[in-house]
């Protein structure tokens, strides 16, 4: 049985939770604050008309950016309520209700090989502790051939740099850049941010789903 994520656990005791984060978003773009560093991140690394997945999309903010700017976007989120504000925001994108921890888009009738995978909002830290390895290994298994997933996630919310990295070395995944900031500049080790991107390692072949489970 797969853990409860903390998001889950959250909105389960506050059912105005997930309004209200929906509302915040809102009202930061009604007073013109930049919200697109992670769009901007994942579109210059892929050719237009690119397949990318938005994993943990919330209502829809980066993927929608993404459609915006000539992507083919899949977002997932264990949350409904923001899921039906993604698909009110953005309908041509294609929105999945879904647990990171489960995912096998294929046996939902949507097609893997992804070019990018966008893992942002500190998405890593709400799951259960105990899926955070897993979740990497299934996201892993959805890029394309030489496919890359990013990962941004903040210092002090439970999930230590290093842990996150030796799960991703577990998952059979290579960081190849990391940025403290979506607008690219360095990670070092004063850094409170972290900003991954990760592709297949090249000396093995991905985790099967048996062994994600």
């Amino acid at each position: 049985m797969v853990e409860t994520s903390k998001w889950v656990e959250i909105t389960d005791a506050d059912p105005t939770h997930s309004q209200r984060y929906i509302d915040r978003f809102a009202k930061m773009a009604e007073e013109g604050r930049d919200l697109a560093g992670e769009a901007r991140f994942a579109d210059a690394m892929v050719p237009r008309g690119a397949r990318v997945l938005d994993a943990g999309c919330g209502p829809g903010r980066v993927g929608s950016q993404l459609v915006a700017l000539g992507h083919q976007v899949v977002g997932v989120d264990v949350d409904p309520v923001l899921i039906a504000e993604a698909q009110r925001v953005c309908p041509s994108a294609t929105w999945l209700v879904g647990d990171l921890a489960e995912l096998d888009l294929e046996a939902r009738g949507v097609a893997g090989g992804f070019d990018a995978i966008l893992c942002a909002g500190n998405v890593m830290t709400f799951l259960a502790p105990s899926t955070r390895g897993q979740v990497l290994v299934h996201l892993g298994r959805h890029l394309a051939e030489g496919g890359r997933l990013v990962v941004g996630f903040g210092a002090d919310r439970g999930y230590e740099f290093e842990e996150f990295r030796r799960h991703a070395e577990e998952a059979h995944l290579a960081e190849t850049l990391a940025f403290g900031t979506w607008d690219l500049r360095p990670f070092t080790a004063a850094s409170d941010f972290l900003i991954s991107v990760l592709g297949r390692a090249v000396s093995s072949s991905p985790p099967t789903a048996d062994q994600a489970a």
